[in-house]
């Protein structure tokens, strides 16, 4: 894996009053196997900020003036708002892809940029965490984030644009004339997610991602993924200990029973989230829905049952795509998703065995994604473009 070292500055951003904050509302606090190159500013590890208040300013972003983005978003305009959260609003915005500079609309290179709201506390440590993080990693799994802009009240982060959203939009959406995600696009963006899991857990960044769900997978004009929002990223535990302890955050339905209970988190904890995404990705429904039948409220709690049985496998698969895959493939993906859902954490499987098991399960094969050929081996990265993240 390429590194490269830097020594960054570090800026002071002044933190407003903190709520607290919990879990229920998806709310936030604070070896690459896959052989895809990574960087991380530190030969040995991430730089760390020496309190929560400062800015490690890598050498590869930019600090833009307010009046940049006003201009690129064409002063926020409410049609360049592309989403909207907690956090604040997502524009759509276009810079000059070499100099940054801000340019006319349509033209040069689109940008994501993501505005905390001025008159919520929700989101100054997530704002700063997501620069101190980001501002460091660099994969193809990982939303590359461009710059932030730090000005009077204004706290905006920077984001190339990720053309086709998130895969929570593009996996729950239902309307006639939307096409369901095939069942090869589903598992290269169960492998890309897998990738970008195992460059952050790896020894080298050693990074506990903590916010694994569909909303936070981004893809692609080829179907590439990418994880983002790092709000709530953690560096793994230090020395001889073996978990980090911290307040109980992130998005009910996909956090981990044991981090739940004690706090305790480890790199097991993403895996357990991993699992709850590759169910959604089979089943094409929601880690929690109300709406559902009773008993079926929480998928993992439905599910898990049906899966251990090979014969009732086929009831938790999405009927959308029926036909797209074998009883073995089936058979593959309830393993390891059963795997990654063990109440007992020690039993599940790290990061780099989840991408081999998927790298098998590809076969190696040349699989064609709307006209574009992609191997298991291999994510192209041409077209990166971020789209805005969920706020």
């Amino acid at each position: 894996m390429g590194c490269c070292f830097s020594a960054p500055l570090k800026i002071k951003a002044e933190s407003p009053p903190r709520n607290g904050l919990n879990s229920n509302d998806g709310s936030k606090e604070e070896n690459d196997p896959s052989g895809l190159s990574g960087k991380v500013s530190s030969s040995s590890m991430l730089l760390t900020p020496q309190s929560e208040d400062e800015i490690l300013e890598a050498t590869n972003l930019k600090n833009f003036a307010f009046n940049e983005l006003r201009t690129a978003t064409r002063n926020f305009r409410p049609d360049s708002m592309v989403g909207e959260g907690g956090f604040g609003s997502v524009f759509k915005g276009w810079i000059d892809e070499h100099t940054l500079a801000p340019t006319k609309a349509g033209t040069g290179m689109v940008i994501a940029v993501k505005r905390l709201n001025q008159e919520s506390n929700q989101g100054h440590t997530e704002w700063l965490t997501e620069i101190n993080y980001l501002g460091q990693l660099s994969h193809p799994n990982l939303v590359k984030l461009i710059g932030y802009s730090l000005e009077d009240d204004h706290r905006i982060l920077v984001y190339e644009f990720v053309a086709k959203g998130s895969l929570d939009n593009h996996l729950f959406r239902r309307a006639s004339y939307i096409q369901p995600l095939s069942w090869n696009i589903r598992m290269k963006i169960a492998l890309d997610a897998a990738k970008g899991l195992a460059f952050l857990h790896s020894d080298e960044v050693d990074v506990i991602f903590r916010d694994f769900k569909t909303s936070n997978i981004l893809l692609d004009p080829n179907y590439n993924a990418k994880l983002s929002d790092f709000g709530l990223a953690k560096n793994g535990p230090q020395g001889d200990k073996s978990h980090v302890s911290t307040r109980v955050m992130g998005t009910f339905g996909y956090a981990a029973p044991e981090y739940i209970a004690t706090g305790h988190l480890t790199k097991r904890s993403d895996i357990y989230s991993f699992g709850v995404v590759l169910l959604e990705l089979m089943s094409g429904k929601r880690a929690l829905d109300d709406n559902r039948p009773s008993g079926e409220h929480n998928l993992v709690e439905w599910a898990k049952p049906l899966l251990i049985n090979k014969h009732k496998i086929s009831q938790v698969m999405d009927a959308r795509i029926e036909g797209q895959y074998s009883k073995r493939e089936a058979k593959r993906i309830a393993h390891l998703a059963i795997q990654c859902l063990s109440t007992e954490q020690k039993v599940r499987p790290n990061i780099e065995d989840v991408v081999r098991s998927l790298e098998h399960l590809q076969d190696s094969n040349h699989t064609q994604i709307n006209g574009h050929s992609s191997t298991s081996n291999s994510t192209p990265i041409s077209s990166l473009s971020p789209s805005p993240l969920r706020t």
